[in-house]
């Protein structure tokens, strides 16, 4: 679960670290939805009034123990996006899973690797 709120908390200072507007300055939520079961599943959502949008849910998965003593761990899975106007008006929209491979993000405006 800590994990999970540092990956929270991590995301939404992305979002909110662009340059402010004076419509960004002045949003308002819009929406919000957290849910966690207890047993290793959980969703979240919001959405604020100048349009930045952020959703991600997670599960628990069985993986190898890094030890490299053949013993299976179990270790959260997120999968979410979050999306926004760029200040010169480009929307900019980031999909991303975190695993046991690390934070993964993909998006049109991420450059790619040769």
């Amino acid at each position: 679960m800590f994990k999970l709120v540092v990956a929270v908390s991590f995301f939404i200072a992305v979002t909110l670290a662009h340059p402010q507007s004076q419509q960004d300055k002045d949003a308002t939520l819009v929406s919000s939805v957290f849910a966690d079961d207890g047993a290793g599943n959980v969703n979240y959502a919001f959405e604020s009034s100048n349009g930045i949008k952020q959703q991600a849910s997670g599960q628990l998965k069985e993986v190898a123990d890094s030890s490299g003593n053949g013993q299976q761990v179990k270790t959260e899975v997120l999968t979410g996006s979050y999306s926004y106007t760029a200040p010169d008006g480009t929307p900019i929209t980031i999909t991303w899973v975190a695993d046991e491979n690390g934070y993964q993000p993909q998006g049109d405006h991420i450059p790619k690797g040769p």
